[in-house]
């Protein structure tokens, strides 16, 4: 269908026009497996290879990054067939100028699939609609230490206003604090990146139009709550130090005589971050409770630091401490859903405050 694709070319354009990468899927999963969703089963490997190659010339100057896949399990032979057989394609068809990933189903990762295969430039996670399961964040962190080294991002996080386990009636809908957890798990972690979502606009809910799984608002106001635009201060806090040196390491974080309270567990599972030279320390706590750290995670002498707020992108400075034991930092607020960033710097570097990307 030439105007449907000549459409796409539009939408491509005018992202690319604005700076932005489109994401794009070749085809939805269930177009090659149909275990749930609307079908039919269309392709076959040649079927796959053939328009994996026509959409990659298509395609070849455009500013785009190919995600296989689309929300499906790969489950026998064939589907692995198919999968390969497009990703072939692309790379025929645009000469492997573009990224290339793939975009399991809830709770999997494309590691488990096809981690070793040469097509793979990163791997998505789909770590999916729950706001209970810091495991499948711990899943993160595994794909990031796995050889050979690429790159994971969270593809598809619990959206803001979701509803928890798409049972919205038992758990109701996912709140801002939910979507700023998964951020923050996510890129202390070992993500290279982070995806936010919201229930209304994925499926562009409007008045008229047939509602999937209780959504709260039409899109357009779904545009403005308040977890979107809580997301860039977590960008803001990465670029505001040295970032392509930062390693994932939790340890920073003294276990109290209850670990389940400290680093803690489930909904409240404390996550760390440093960089490799030790010049700088993250610690995330997702609820608002004190809390020790090893000092020795950083090299200097002297050690300031600063309390980051995940809602509102400001920073406070705590003052400077000598670098030696431990110490107990208390947030400024305590409580269930008030969550902060610990910001431990080395006081030599004279770092701005946490959030500040000014030269």
């Amino acid at each position: 269908d030439e105007a449907y694709f000549k459409h796409v070319d539009w939408v491509v354009a005018k992202a690319n026009e604005l700076g932005l990468y489109v994401g794009f899927l070749p085809t939805w999963g269930d177009k090659w497996n149909r275990k749930w969703g609307a079908g039919p089963e269309v392709f076959d490997p040649p079927k796959a290879e053939a328009y994996g190659a026509w959409l990659g010339a298509r395609y070849r100057d455009a500013g785009v990054i190919w995600i296989l896949g689309g929300d499906r399990p790969v489950e026998n032979e064939r589907h692995y067939a198919i999968v390969r057989a497009m990703a072939r394609g692309l790379k025929a068809g645009d000469g492997g100028r573009h990224l290339m990933t793939m975009h399991p189903c809830g709770g999997q990762g494309s590691s488990q699939y096809f981690h070793q295969e040469t097509w793979l430039d990163f791997n998505m996670r789909q770590n999916g609609h729950e706001s209970l399961f810091a495991p499948r964040y711990a899943a993160t962190r595994k794909d990031y230490e796995l050889q050979p080294v690429k790159p994971v991002i969270d593809g598809e996080p619990l959206y803001e206003d979701h509803p928890i386990g798409f049972k919205a009636q038992d758990h109701g809908h996912s709140l801002a604090a939910d979507v700023r957890r998964a951020l923050y798990w996510d890129l202390f972690s070992g993500a290279c990146g982070h995806t936010y979502g919201h229930h209304s606009v994925w499926q562009f809910h409007d008045k008229g139009r047939q509602p999937v799984n209780n959504p709260l608002f039409v899109w357009r106001e779904a545009l403005q709550r308040p977890g979107a635009r809580q997301m860039q201060h977590g960008r803001a806090l990465i670029e505001s130090r040295p970032f392509l040196t930062r390693i994932p390491d939790d340890a920073i974080v003294v276990p109290a005589s209850v670990p389940t309270a400290v680093p803690g567990t489930g909904l409240n599972r404390m996550v760390a971050t440093r960089d490799a030279e030790k010049t700088y320390a993250f610690v995330y706590c997702p609820a608002g409770r004190a809390f020790k750290v090893r000092m020795n995670a950083l090299a200097g002498k002297t050690v300031k630091a600063w309390w980051f707020d995940p809602r509102d992108g400001k920073a406070t400075a705590i003052g400077e401490f000598p670098n030696d034991g431990e110490r107990e930092f208390v947030p400024p607020d305590l409580g269930e859903y008030v969550d902060w960033v610990l910001v431990l710097d080395d006081a030599e570097k004279r770092y701005p405050a946490p959030g500040d990307r000014s030269p």
